[in-house]
């Protein structure tokens, strides 16, 4: 991806928006939409990297209520010709088709691999990777798969959102989250993962987010580990500007 003279990558994670309510997180959206209206006269592309809502999933015809200032203002910017790239989270995985047919923004479920100016990057939402975490990978496949989306389509909405809103807040293993700190970096799954990953293919940069923590780390010489924090604590982002990434708070 060519990254045009004065232009920049940007990088953002996990805002759960409408958690833990539509009302509490309604200043969280507006501080994130200002941030995409400050951004979008320098962007080159921008790279959602998962958890935007704290629940999202796609019925046949209907999609969750809510967040229409950020849904708008992500068709403002790709309708000005921005990409914008989303990898879902383990929170809003189960999107299929309305981003892409009605935003215009492409969705990964899985890490993608880019080159921006000669620098090599792995990109993903981070859940479930490296070792450990059974159980949550265990319900992944339950919840990803065909079936276990065929049965919940038949709960009426109000009762899949209702049951799936609550889970999220109480059930951290259905969740997929772990209390936000440090754990060290022989204790850090998605460390292990890139460190793994080295072991076979060369990337400057890994760059994840589902920790809920702004981390830097220097997997060796050439190589470094960022992780994106969220913009529920920290509000903070990654920004590349065709030399070096950094993480920035807003």
């Amino acid at each position: 991806m060519n990254i045009p003279k004065g232009k920049k990558i940007y990088f953002a994670s996990d805002n759960h928006l409408g958690a833990p309510t539509a009302e509490a997180s309604r200043p969280r959206e507006q501080k994130f939409v200002a941030w995409l209206e400050e951004i979008k006269h320098d962007a080159a592309a921008i790279f959602l990297m998962g958890d935007l809502f704290d629940f999202w999933f796609e019925y046949k015809t209907v999609v969750p209520k809510g967040f229409t200032r950020t849904l708008g203002k992500l068709a403002e910017i790709t309708d000005a010709g921005i990409p914008i790239y989303f990898f879902v989270g383990n929170h809003d995985l189960w999107m299929d088709g309305y981003f892409e047919e009605e935003l215009g923004i492409s969705v990964y479920h899985k890490p993608q691999e880019y080159t921006f100016k000669n620098k090599t990057f792995l990109i993903g939402h981070g859940d479930g990777l490296g070792p450990g975490d059974t159980g949550y990978k265990r319900m992944k496949k339950i919840f990803t798969s065909r079936f276990g989306k065929w049965l919940f389509r038949w709960l009426h909405p109000d009762i899949g959102v209702r049951i799936a809103q609550y889970l999220s807040v109480k059930n951290k293993l259905i969740s997929g989250d772990d209390d936000a700190k440090f754990l060290g970096e022989d204790n850090e799954w998605l460390v292990q993962y890139c460190k793994r990953k080295l072991e076979t293919k060369h990337s400057d940069y890994f760059i994840f987010g589902h920790r809920h923590l702004p981390l830097e780390i220097d997997l060796n010489e050439n190589s470094k580990y960022v992780n994106l924090g969220d913009w529920i604590q920290y509000y903070t982002y990654g920004v590349f500007d065709g030399e070096n990434l950094e993480l920035k708070k807003f």
